[in-house]
């Protein structure tokens, strides 16, 4: 701080040193013509008006020369970001019982929480979607169908080796003429359809129904022992005698005529 010709001066310390040396180079020259006016010692010193250094001053620090430093539009946003995070946690903390402590306290509780569930539930899976068809568009037999199943499972593919297996059940099925040749099935439907030629069947043939729906729209995977059972019943099936309607119902009318003899 300097005292020349009655003017008390100072330069800013907090400015940057081009800009500083801006605001030293325009008080050396108000301080100039202070000098300069002031030669005659009878009158008083004519200093420069605050209004019109102020906008002296405002002009030389807006150049560019002075701002090639300052930081990126995406630089203040993502300090203004990082900033309202920082609020945010200290208002959390603050309303939070015992401080920041608490507040991670609580976090880590959740997050065990969730972790516990999502151990104990598994992955959201899909519910199956019974409206699927369960043939493409190419038909293919029964032995191509088992054919497909086999090296699949051979290679460990058990997904698709269970998809080949029930497609090689009811093709089978439709091959003996207990199903119905009609495009569009579903695996459900089938297993129902099947299940009243084939009763001692019905419930194997409706849990292979649900693997299939499972594997190929519940986003489960299949297993070894799954597709080993879905080729037993395949095998019984082939085995299996269909019990006809017309002999369910003489085997009914034989049973009412003994009980009314």
């Amino acid at each position: 701080m300097s005292l020349t010709g009655g003017v008390l001066t100072a330069v800013p310390t907090a400015l940057p040193h081009a800009a500083g040396s801006a605001v030293r180079i325009l008080l050396r020259a108000g301080n100039s013509s202070v000098l300069s006016r002031s030669g005659s010692g009878d009158e008083p010193p004519v200093t420069i008006p605050r209004d019109p250094a102020r906008e002296a001053a405002r002009r030389e620090l807006s150049k560019r020369m002075y701002h090639e430093n300052d930081p990126s539009l995406f630089q203040r946003a993502l300090n203004a970001f990082w900033e309202w995070v920082g609020k945010l946690f200290g208002s959390a903390a603050t309303a939070t019982p015992g401080g920041t402590l608490g507040l991670v306290v609580i976090i880590v509780a959740v997050v065990a929480v969730l972790g516990a569930l999502w151990w104990r539930l598994g992955t959201p899976r899909r519910e199956p979607a019974s409206s699927a068809a369960l043939f493409d568009d190419r038909p293919r037999s029964a032995a191509e169908h088992r054919a497909a199943a086999e090296a699949h499972a051979a290679q460990g593919h058990w997904n698709q080796a269970v998809q080949e297996r029930m497609r090689a059940i009811v093709r089978s099925l439709e091959e003996r003429a207990l199903l119905d040749v009609r495009p569009g099935r579903t695996a459900d439907e089938a297993a129902a359809e099947a299940g009243r030629s084939l009763p001692a069947h019905t419930d194997r043939l409706r849990a292979a129904a649900r693997d299939f729906d499972d594997v190929t729209y519940g986003g489960r995977r299949a297993t070894e022992q799954s597709y080993d059972r879905m080729a037993e019943l395949d095998r019984d099936l082939e085995r299996s005698k269909p019990q006809l309607a017309s002999s369910s119902s003489s085997t009914a009318d034989s049973a009412r005529q003994g009980a009314a003899g």
